[in-house]
């Protein structure tokens, strides 16, 4: 049953960090009057090598929130199994869960991270953002 459970979190997680793509969001630069436009594109490689990292990535804080999803999950679900009388299976499905949804809060985090990060980036380089 454990062994089942681990595959189901890590399916799961690869799916969830599957869904929050990085790296193809970009801000909308208004170009017009921008004093700065001859540097847009250095400037975008430069701010989203600085989001990728500033955010910690989102396939990685996935995996790390489905880890403490999992375990915080398989507690709770074994205290609740305890109680009806089966804490492993009471555990696993608790694991699955809080797996699947601990993955998916924490790479919704670091993709709005790096979002703010990469259009803050810009903005402070004198661009305007339009998104």
């Amino acid at each position: 049953m454990k062994k089942i459970t681990t595959t189901i979190v890590f399916v799961g997680s690869v799916l969830i960090s599957g869904c929050y793509s990085q790296g193809g969001w970009t801000p909308t630069v208004d170009a017009y009057n921008d004093p700065n436009a001859y540097r847009i594109n250095q400037d975008m490689a430069e701010c989203k090598n600085l989001a990728n990292h500033a955010s910690g990535g989102t396939a990685k804080e996935t995996a790390i929130g489905a880890g403490v999803g999992g375990l915080i999950g398989a507690a709770g679900g074994a205290a609740v199994g305890a109680i009806v009388g089966n804490p492993g299976t009471g555990a696993a499905i608790g694991a699955a869960a809080g797996g699947i949804g601990g993955g998916a809060k924490q790479g919704f985090e670091s993709e709005s991270t790096y979002k703010r990060a990469y259009a803050n980036c810009m903005r402070n380089r004198g661009h305007r953002i339009v998104n």
